[in-house]
């Protein structure tokens, strides 16, 4: 009896995995080192894959760091009855992640890198900030420059907070920035 043909892999490593390998070993390596110092090579060797492995996939430590962070922040829980309790939902869910092991560093890092470098600005605008921008738009009801301008003292408020004192803003603080944007938002 003739012997059964194995299905064909393609070459190399299985594929499955890698990237939550990989993103792992980026915000493991953002909270222990400081983002500076968490290089593409300390992220393949803590992912335990070659630097081409990770290049292959992103062509920059900034492409890298927005792939990891749209994995780590994944949609906008935007729920709630009202536009308020909607707005205070999605305060709370990204002070939370800006609060986890890494997150904000890694946040304020690749934004940092983006002041000098147009092609990563357009990564991260088109990337990141315009899905959410565009969710937020529609559950909400308003104005793409209204709709910026909140991202803006809400993004910058918590990433400003984390940089001065090393922590994530405190609950009560959290209260205090949402009870002031849905004033905002109402007025």
């Amino acid at each position: 009896m003739p012997a059964t043909a194995e299905p064909a892999r393609s070459p190399g490593r299985p594929r499955s995995g890698v990237d939550a390998t990989v993103f792992a070993a980026t915000l493991r390596a953002v909270h222990e080192l400081g983002y500076t110092r968490a290089t593409v090579d300390r992220v393949a060797a803590l992912a335990g894959v070659a630097k081409t492995t990770i290049y292959r996939r992103w062509p920059s430590k900034g492409e890298l760091v927005v792939a990891c962070l749209l994995d780590a922040f994944g949609p906008v829980p935007l729920a709630g009855a009202t536009r308020g309790e909607i707005l205070a939902g999605g305060i709370r869910w990204i002070a939370a992640r800006i609060g986890e092991p890494g997150i904000g560093a890694a946040f304020a890092g690749v934004f940092t890198d983006a002041v000098n470098d147009p092609a990563l600005r357009e990564v991260l605008a088109t990337r990141f900030q315009d899905p959410y921008r565009l969710a937020l738009q529609e559950a909400l009801g308003e104005p793409e420059h209204r709709v910026l301008f909140l991202i803006d003292v809400v993004v910058g408020t918590l990433l400003h907070r984390l940089g001065m004192t090393g922590e994530p803003m405190a609950e009560r603080d959290v209260d205090a920035l949402v009870a002031m944007v849905r004033h905002t938002l109402e007025s």
